[in-house]
């Protein structure tokens, strides 16, 4: 029996397979041929060379970032769910997460500029509105949580998803609280047990 004709699109979805399952440092051609039971020639045929494909590979991850995201933010809840989200996808997903948010970027000449560009933009007027703060005020609780959020993911993601969960809510919570204060958040909106920003 012939072999089937390998696809572009085969390519990518067995590379992305094994970045999602083994990581992405094991997206090698062997292993995708091997996968797809070809020889090298599909993959250099289709692929300019590893490091697009990489790239190729993160855009996907982003993709796949992004469903997840519509799937688990709750829209009345948002910053809330949003925060509880990207600590889920880090857990559920350490391999996607290190390969779409350890891609390379263009500089950025400050830390609020890069926030401003990767982040939600939607997600400091939901603070103002919420939490009556201030443009300039909602903005900056707005990075510093990202901020946080990040660096618990990053930590989650680089452990393989093993840190306990109640121990990052907690840590969510004292950093809200922490936050909060600082931007000037009436006490009434001071988070509860349970409540994770």
């Amino acid at each position: 029996m012939p072999r089937q004709r390998i696809t572009r699109q085969m390519v990518l979805e067995t590379a992305f397979a094994i970045a999602r399952e083994q990581g992405p440092e094991q997206v090698l051609v062997k292993n995708i041929v091997q996968r797809l039971d070809c020889s090298v020639q599909p993959i250099y045929s289709y692929c300019e060379n590893m490091d697009a494909l990489r790239r190729d590979l993160a855009q996907m991850a982003g993709e796949f970032l992004g469903r997840y995201l519509a799937e688990h933010v709750e829209p009345a809840d948002l910053f809330r769910s949003t925060g509880e989200a990207y600590l889920r996808f880090a857990r559920e997903e350490p391999h996607l997460f290190r390969l779409y948010f350890f891609r390379g970027r263009d500089p950025a000449p400050s830390l609020e500029a890069l926030c401003a560009r990767e982040s939600n933009p939607a997600m400091a007027d939901c603070l103002q509105k919420t939490l009556g703060l201030g443009p300039t005020a909602a903005r900056t609780l707005h990075r510093h949580m990202t901020i946080y959020t990040m660096g618990l993911a990053f930590l989650l993601a680089a452990s393989g998803g093993t840190l306990p969960p109640e121990e990052l809510q907690c840590q969510m919570e004292a950093a809200y609280a922490a936050f909060s204060a600082q931007a000037g958040v009436p006490p009434a909106h001071t988070p509860q047990k349970g409540d994770l920003p």
